[in-house]
């Protein structure tokens, strides 16, 4: 059977060998858990821009799934919602949220910020909290990096800041943290059990 994910990364450890089928599931299982973190949103009143736990699901999911899988659920997940389906942030859907609306940007990057999460996992830095929060932080900063700059077709890059990223920055810190954690914990218990079969 053809490998589809490389087995650093902790999914790959605990499903290997990956076949076609479980890396197709895979995609499809994590491009769903993004559109459902995608409706857990507070609206902010001064700003087009919900706060929503999607940023978590994206990082997470790079992480989990490497690089080539990562960046395919995302992919997917684009392509779901692009397609009508009520799957960003605040049940929207269609091509106009994912190519013209404010918060195009951030969408957009998702792939990409998987990709670079999922890269850096792949190279064992989601085995110790500082190194996957480190990964986490690069991803973090490609989706605000990104964000900002679809904003800045709306508003000057100033206001922009202000709308599209300020806000975000302290909540984007805890939810790479929580991801960071999540990452060390499934290795130390992948370690145990497999030292309890030996």
């Amino acid at each position: 059977m053809t490998a589809y994910a490389r087995t650093e990364t902790l999914t790959g450890a605990l499903l290997a060998p990956l076949d076609w089928a479980r890396a197709l599931a895979l995609v499809v299982a994590f491009s769903l858990l993004t559109a459902l973190a995608a409706q857990v949103a507070v609206p902010l009143l001064f700003t087009p821009v919900p706060i929503t736990m999607q940023t978590f699901a994206v990082l997470l999911t790079g992480a989990l799934l490497g690089r080539r899988l990562g960046a395919l659920a995302m992919l997917a997940y684009l392509i779901e919602g692009a397609c009508g389906l009520p799957f960003f942030a605040m049940g929207h859907g269609g091509i106009w949220h994912l190519l013209a609306a404010p918060t195009s940007g951030y969408l957009l990057s998702y792939p990409l910020a998987a990709f670079v999460t999922g890269w850096l996992a792949e190279r064992g830095w989601d085995r110790k909290f500082l190194t996957a929060a480190a990964a986490m932080a690069l991803g973090s900063i490609i989706i605000l990096a990104c964000g900002w700059l679809g904003m800045m077709r709306f508003f000057s890059p100033a206001l922009a800041f202000v709308l599209g990223v300020a806000p975000f920055i302290v909540g984007d810190i805890i939810k790479l943290a929580l991801a960071a954690a999540v990452l060390p914990t499934g290795w130390a218990l992948l370690r145990r059990t497999s030292a309890r079969q030996n």
